[in-house]
């Protein structure tokens, strides 16, 4: 008998439906992984689950967990499971985790609830279900604060609540997206030993095929609310029988075809970084000692001629982000000089810093977060207009909008509409309008795919290499993601510890990394062609 089996669960919020037919089971210490496009309904399936999903919805079907029937178990029994016999990991631990709690009060509070233990025995157990996750109490002492953690310290409190009663069943809804390839290696590694050791089963739920290969036994593909195909994870993404199954797998390996625009060798730099530095002020020792100082940067050098295509990578807290906060004028820096287009930006005036704002224009990992929701799409796109020498009438603006939406695949028709009448693809693409419509030398794109699934990835790289091709665009990509290091962009700077470790073309230092942190960054990167291949293997 499953642990868990789903027959013909349909969900409906008003008229809209968003599971259909929905059919999955997952046996005791199997790993299931749940795979689709954002909207597919994965993570509606998962709160259905748990019976988390919204008021308004309407449900049919059934699931059953351990025997138990959750769509008519009363709100007091998904209690007693919740947290006890079915735990949840989810995707944004930042946004889980309450901020005025500490660590150790957060994990012990469920131990409490559903064990009635004491305080001390929870505070016990609660050190050491930290200290299996990785956060021994010695360097992350019960009492810190998720603000006071990096992301994948975060992501494993996040585990540790879940697993701290050893749970039948844990459901992960895209518990790496946001972290580095290390991270997500690690994080990985944890959730198989914990699946091993208690004989936990897993929903493992990602748009990711390559990390669903690494650790899924069976997978479950999804699309617009219904199953596609399921079965063995290697065999199903191997065979692709279904042409949205191949779908999937060609665009999370897919390569743009790019055309370098053509430059001159002997071009004069578009951008020169010498020497630069950034330190913070850190904490202080004691009432009357000075703060001891965190260096974020450390002496970086680098530049980049016009039509350049370049990605910084590194794990996270290296400096990638502060780096490009200094390159925008964001940020000032301790030391060293920023050339662009032979202007000093160092030390530059604001109103020195105009031209050079126009020809320099960033693209935000969350392009939600970056819009302004109470304003249109026209207004939105034509904020960097202020920046042109000149003013411009609404007829212009207007033209200027939508000519910048036409060339990023959206229409005139869309100047009219709101942020959240868009989907993520389409999001990023009204943020990579933005960025082009004042016709920028340079693009600092941070995290720019991070988030997005692998169809709409694709499409926006697509988009990223016609738009160099066409207007001559260099970018900066900022990324941990090395398959989109290796899809767009001709040279990779290595960082680390706040330093540029190592340089050279894209595919010398990725297929030949020379220095640990290259090394590491390159093997902790899942490759689906590889995992399908060793997962193949072991079968036999």
């Amino acid at each position: 008998m499953s642990l868990l089996k789903i027959d013909k669960l349909s969900l409906k919020i008003g008229r809209l439906p968003v599971l259909r037919d929905i059919d999955l089971s997952i046996e005791a210490g199997e790993v299931m992984g749940l795979v689709g496009e954002s909207g597919s309904g994965k993570s509606m399936t998962a709160l259905a689950i748990m019976q988390l999903a919204p008021l308004s919805a309407r449900t049919s079907g059934r699931i059953t967990f351990d025997g138990i029937d959750i769509l008519g178990a009363s709100e007091q029994q998904m209690c007693a499971l919740r947290g006890d016999d079915i735990g949840m990991v989810f995707q944004e631990p930042m946004t889980a985790l309450n901020p005025v709690k500490s660590i150790g009060a957060q994990v012990s509070e469920g131990i409490r609830w559903h064990t009635r233990a004491s305080r001390a025995e929870a505070e016990e157990r609660t050190r050491q279900i930290l200290d299996r996750v990785g956060l021994p109490e010695q360097k992350f002492p019960l009492s810190r604060y998720p603000h006071e953690l990096s992301g994948g310290q975060r992501q494993r409190v996040a585990i540790a609540i879940a697993c701290a009663l050893k749970p039948k069943l844990l459901i992960a809804d895209e518990p790496t997206t946001a972290l580095d390839v290390v991270l997500q290696a690690q994080i990985l590694d944890l959730l198989k030993e914990l699946v091993r050791e208690n004989r936990m089963s897993l929903l493992f739920i990602s748009h990711d095929l390559a990390v669903v290969t690494e650790i899924a036994d069976r997978v479950t593909i999804m699309r617009q609310g219904a199953v596609m195909e399921s079965g063995d994870t290697a065999r199903t993404l191997s065979e692709a029988v279904h042409p949205y199954t191949r779908q999937l797998a060609l665009a999370s390996t897919h390569v743009p075809a790019r055309v370098r625009p053509t430059v001159e060798p002997d071009a004069a730099n578009l951008l020169e970084v010498s020497g630069l530095t950034r330190d913070y002020p850190g904490r202080r020792g004691s009432l009357f000692s000075r703060p001891e100082s965190v260096r974020a940067v450390d002496n970086v050098s680098l530049t980049m001629k016009p039509g350049a295509s370049v990605a910084l990578v590194g794990r996270s807290g290296c400096g990638k982000s502060t780096l490009a906060r200094m390159i925008l004028a964001l940020d000032k820096a301790t030391a060293g000089t920023i050339r662009f287009r032979d202007q000093d930006l160092t030390h530059a005036a604001e109103a020195e810093m105009r031209r050079a704002r126009r020809n320099m224009q960033v693209v935000f990992q969350d392009p939600y977060g970056s819009f302004d929701p109470r304003h249109t799409v026209e207004r939105l796109v034509a904020e960097p207009l202020f920046l042109l020498d000149r003013k411009i009438d609404r007829k212009e603006r207007r033209d200027m909008v939508g000519r910048a939406l036409h060339e990023v695949g959206l229409s005139r028709a869309d100047m009219e509409k709101y942020p959240h009448e868009f989907s993520g693809g389409q999001r990023q693409r009204l943020s990579i309008a933005r960025a082009i419509i004042t016709r920028p030398k340079l693009v600092v794109a941070d995290e720019p795919v991070s988030a997005l699934d692998v169809s709409i990835r694709a499409q926006v790289l697509d988009l990223f290499a016609e738009l160099n091709q066409k207007l001559g665009i260099a970018y900066l990509f900022i990324t941990h993601d090395l398959t989109v290091a290796r899809a767009i962009t001709d040279d990779v700077l290595v960082m680390h510890e706040g330093r540029i470790v190592e340089r050279g073309k894209t595919s010398d230092v990725l297929d030949h990394p020379q220095t640990e942190a290259a090394k590491a960054l390159v093997s902790a990167a899942p490759d689906l062609h590889r995992a399908i291949a060793r997962r193949l293997q072991e079968q036999g």
